[in-house]
């Protein structure tokens, strides 16, 4: 039977009208776009397409699939650790400011007998990434070898590494995303993640599904959809796979951008840092290691005893970093004070995130260098008490003239009142519960 043959304009058309793409359009345009036979600007209207109009179940099904088939897929199986096969888990947010919980939480589940191949990403719109945060410890890269993934899985228990020829339709999709205004689409996001995931090679999974202002999803509906989304397509493929549905209507800990929450990181792997910091970190490990089979193991422990700690800085020296050396801090300085006494009301994620991008936390162009050095430090929590005149927040650059945006974005994204604002849940609901 002979292959139909597409052509961008035609695909792009059915979806911008409200059509379902077939199975072999999906093919098509995923081998089209990843072979470079698709321009950027077609697919850039394909996804503003599916932004808009949505997609099936069958047809998010097939997108993922296909960017698994655009490129490699990881096998472990043959690892082993002491004659047993690695206990294979890895972790994945969709997305959230301050969000630093994979520093803390994978030499969490290594300290506990896990293992852990994370293909992890940059950062995307208004959300920091997790590549961009390690590589500002000096010397680090995320630019491994599957070889040396393999060596680190069975000598220390994890990497972090670019996703490399793994989905490599998704790497340059989500580049693209990242410049084009759509990012917050249920059907892409679903599709990013779980191509990845699955061609890890991994057997279990935990998928950290954030709503509020500073996710993606900015409704508790949506990202249960999401969650169930994903779930539903991490099943299908064989994985042990869960999710979380947490809070991100304001900023995980004190500190957003990429060397600060690097640093923020290390307190908490020291037994101390921001308790919201640990209450994720310690629950995403107990589901990680409930669905590798680890059950029974204290992840807290890890934090107490030092061995966090220790996986923390033998996983970064494997990969290039020297947590010895002094982490880069933006050069130049400006803070926001109290206009009066109280207490700090509601702190809006997406402020603080839209704030830390402006610095130079994040991209505005596919490829573009950040500043690891860029971001911004909460003093006041909500519910904390405030003194008229003290700082609240601190922001970091390398270039002055970033604080004007980032001062605008800020501008309205916190209060000082009379009253404590009423406490969010951190934890919303487990899925499957």
């Amino acid at each position: 039977m002979t292959q139909p043959m597409f052509d961008a304009p035609t695909v792009i058309r059915t979806k911008r009208d409200g059509g379902e793409l077939s199975n072999e359009a999906i093919d098509w345009v995923i081998d089209a776009y990843t072979h470079g036979r698709m321009a950027d600007e077609q697919m850039s209207a394909l996804l503003m397409a599916i932004f808009l109009r949505g997609m099936t179940s069958a047809e998010i099904a097939r997108w993922t699939a296909a960017m698994v088939a655009s490129g490699d897929r990881l096998d472990f199986s043959d690892l082993r650790r002491d004659g047993k096969p690695l206990a294979l888990v890895d972790k994945h947010s969709t997305g959230g400011v301050g969000d630093k919980i994979t520093l803390v939480l994978v030499p969490v589940v290594m300290a506990c007998g896990g293992a852990v191949p994370q293909a992890a990403g940059r950062g995307l719109g208004h959300t920091g990434g997790t590549l961009d945060k390690l590589e500002s410890i000096p010397g680090f890269t995320a630019e491994i070898s599957t070889a040396q993934v393999r060596q680190q899985l069975c000598d220390l228990g994890a990497a972090i590494f670019a996703a490399g020829d793994l989905a490599p339709a998704d790497r340059k999709i989500y580049a693209l995303r990242d410049v084009t205004a759509t990012t917050e689409s249920l059907p892409l996001i679903a599709s990013s993640v779980m191509s990845k995931k699955i061609a890890e090679g991994i057997h279990a999974l935990v998928l950290d599904t954030k709503v509020g202002s500073g996710a993606f999803l900015k409704t508790e509906a949506e990202a249960r959809e999401l969650a169930r989304t994903m779930v539903d397509l991490g099943t299908a493929a064989g994985l042990v796979t869960r999710a979380l549905l947490t809070d991100m209507s304001t900023p995980l800990g004190r500190a957003v951008g990429n060397a600060v929450e690097v640093a923020e990181s290390l307190e908490v792997l020291a037994g101390g840092g921001p308790p919201d910091v640990v209450e994720l970190t310690l629950a995403l490990a107990t589901e990680m290691l409930g669905a590798a089979g680890l059950d029974g193991v204290d992840p807290a422990e890890t934090l107490r005893d030092g061995s966090a700690m220790d996986r923390f800085r033998r996983l970064v020296a494997a990969q290039g970093g020297d947590t010895t050396r002094k982490l880069p801090l933006g050069a130049h300085i400006e803070t926001v004070t109290a206009p009066r006494g109280g207490t700090m009301g509601h702190i809006d994620a997406m402020a603080v995130g839209l704030a830390v991008w402006r610095l130079g936390a994040g991209r505005s162009a596919p490829g573009e260098r950040v500043q690891p050095g860029a971001g911004l430090r909460i003093h006041r929590r909500p519910g904390e008490p405030v003194a008229a005149g003290e700082t609240l927040f601190t922001l970091y650059t390398d270039t002055p003239e970033r604080f004007a945006g980032a001062l605008a974005e800020l501008d309205g994204g916190w209060t000082v009142a009379d009253t404590a604002p009423p406490q969010r849940p951190l934890i919303i609901d487990r899925i499957p519960s």
